[in-house]
């Protein structure tokens, strides 16, 4: 008997980006939430009254879906309590496919909430206290991975900087980048100060304010909308440890995501080769390359070399976050995170500011947190509905 996937009865039909910024004067995590809510419902050509399924939440003083329900006009509807993230994609379009709901919209907004950017994000603190009295904060935590997959296989800091480059070069070109207009030479990241060996503060994302919102819908319903639909193929979780308080081992934790990866690639029925794009979490620029090695677009040891010439880059073979990422277009906690699909959304519909013109663009591989978070959410997006 075969088996339904229900991730394929759902498809994504409306996104919206707020206004992201280092800081957002006069706004607040409720009053972003509630513009991304209606920006993603206004996108899709809907309105409130459609809506009969909400996933909703963020970090400093944004209430849960219960609040957006009320704020959509309290009518009955199906909720979610995952977050607003690839995760939370999962949940609604499962929701969606299971048939407990028809359409979903997701929302996630962060403001006021960090403002001290003297020290690191709040929501990335150690508190256990086993690590917080070694100081082994986020950029310790990655830079650990890093430098054990540079003494073990040769990785280079070039590559590193390659990657920081490529993804900034992005966010340069983007007018809704928090860093537009703020080009990065590899030789730029080099050259920036050094934070946590291996990483150079143009190797590490920045944190930012703003707000991201999301509208699933059934696949029937999608196509009757006349819009181009964003299909789910394939997606998966993946947890190997309590987030930000174990010290992340490269032989334990160095390959976090590839479990989940194999689920994804088997649901999509996909190779990487199938990919045209990566929308990948670029908090750090190492992380990249060690998914390049997780997915198995090349081998364990080579994701230095892989990288180079180019190859990343918005013109290259395999353009990896198009939009500028967590280093150039934003990092507002948890928006960001969906933000992966957004991008990858927009690149599918033909609407991205910086649209892959070079090559077809058909499937995308959406991605986010990374080894040093010991967890990883990974999804594959396409224009084309999955193969039955």
């Amino acid at each position: 008997m075969t088996k339904v996937n229900p991730l394929h009865g759902a498809a994504i039909v409306g996104v919206y980006n707020t206004k992201q910024g280092r800081l957002l004067e006069g706004e607040t995590s409720q009053s972003l939430v509630l513009e991304a809510t209606l920006g993603a419902i206004k996108d899709a050509g809907l309105t409130p009254k459609d809506i009969d399924g909400v996933i909703s939440g963020g970090w400093g003083g944004v209430s849960g879906p219960g609040d957006m329900i009320r704020q959509l006009g309290s009518r009955p509807s199906w909720f979610g309590s995952g977050g607003a993230d690839i995760n939370g994609v999962m949940n609604a379009a499962m929701a969606i496919g299971m048939g407990l709901c028809e359409t979903v919209v997701i929302s996630s907004a962060q403001a006021g909430a960090y403002r001290d950017h003297s020290g690191t994000a709040p929501w990335v603190r150690p508190t256990n206290e086993f690590v917080e009295c070694w100081g082994l904060f986020t950029a310790a935590e990655f830079a650990l991975l890093a430098k054990r997959h540079m003494y073990k296989y040769g990785t280079k800091p070039e590559a590193l900087a390659e990657v920081a480059s490529a993804i900034r070069m992005n966010g340069s070109k983007n007018p809704g980048a928090v860093y537009y207009g703020r080009e990065a030479t590899p030789e730029d990241v080099l050259n920036s100060r050094m934070v946590a060996d291996p990483f150079h503060l143009l190797d590490i994302c920045t944190t930012t304010e703003g707000g991201a919102g999301m509208v699933l819908t059934s696949v029937e319903k999608a196509r009757e909308m006349g819009i181009k639909p964003v299909y789910i193929l394939g997606a998966a979780v993946e947890q190997q440890g309590a987030a930000y308080k174990e010290p992340p081992v490269w032989d334990k934790f160095g390959w976090s995501g590839r479990w989940g990866g194999k689920k994804m690639f088997e649901q999509a029925k996909m190779t990487t080769k199938d990919i045209d794009i990566c929308e990948f979490y670029d908090n750090f620029s190492f992380d990249v390359i060690r998914l390049l090695e997780v997915y198995g677009f090349c081998g364990e040891g080579e994701g230095g070399d892989f990288v180079m010439g180019g190859r990343v880059r918005i013109d290259g073979e395999l353009p990896v976050t198009t939009d500028g990422g967590l280093m150039s277009f934003s990092h507002p906690a948890m928006p960001q995170a969906m933000q992966r699909v957004i991008s990858g959304v927009l690149q599918l519909q033909g609407r991205a500011v910086n649209q892959v013109k070079h090559k077809r663009v058909q499937n995308i591989l959406t991605e986010n947190y990374g080894g040093g978070a010991l967890f990883t959410n990974q999804m594959i997006i396409s224009n084309q509905p999955a193969q039955q």
